[in-house]
């Protein structure tokens, strides 16, 4: 096993985040970024309908559909297989290749490219995802919805953050205590869908 294999396994071991997410039934740690952005910004309300871009293993469509309940239904979309959640509806496939009619209250996109640790290449591939991302909200996000979207700190940070405040009213960027303070990764929470 490489060095830095043996040394993210530690790390992940040892995440305060991941112990919790395991006792608590959570599929993932990144569940608790969701609560946290949920808790500041008011994501979600029962009835609603959400979409979750890039949603394996399922730790946000987990959030998701325990908030919309009762009556609000969950889409969750990636590329790889997913294990049934309750009250989430999975569809296999790359969101910017499948046609989605519903309007939906709350775009979520904690997609992530395959990293290559070179830092340029992943903020440029992950910046072609959040723009995908923001060209479906336009077609899809209520005008009183929220999207949510996942960045990476870096030159492209600037560009997605152009964009989104071109296509919303209010843009707010946060970085939730769960995300590892080592890591680039960052959030954006936009509302007020103006369009493209």
């Amino acid at each position: 096993m490489a060095k830095s294999s043996k040394e993210w396994l530690r790390r992940h071991v040892s995440d305060p985040y991941v112990r919790k997410a395991r006792q608590e039934g959570y599929r993932s740690r990144a569940a608790y970024k969701l609560l946290e952005i949920d808790q500041k910004h008011l994501l979600f309300k029962p009835g609603m309908l959400v979409l979750d871009l890039g949603a394996a293993p399922g730790g946000w469509s987990q959030v998701a559909a325990q908030k919309v309940m009762p009556g609000g239904r969950v889409i969750a979309i990636d590329v790889l297989e997913m294990a049934p959640i309750s009250g989430v509806t999975t569809i296999k496939g790359d969101f910017r290749q499948l046609s989605i009619e519903n309007r939906a209250d709350v775009v979520l996109s904690d997609v992530s490219p395959n990293l290559s640790g070179i830092a340029n290449v992943d903020q440029a591939r992950l910046l072609e995802l959040g723009l995908s991302a923001i060209e479906l909200c336009a077609k899809v996000l209520k005008r009183d919805g929220v999207f949510v979207v996942k960045a990476f700190h870096g030159e492209a940070f600037d560009e997605l953050r152009e964009r989104l405040e071109t296509v919303f009213n209010k843009v707010k960027v946060v970085k939730p205590s769960a995300s590892r303070g080592e890591s680039a990764e960052t959030y954006a929470v936009a509302r007020g869908l103006r369009g493209l």
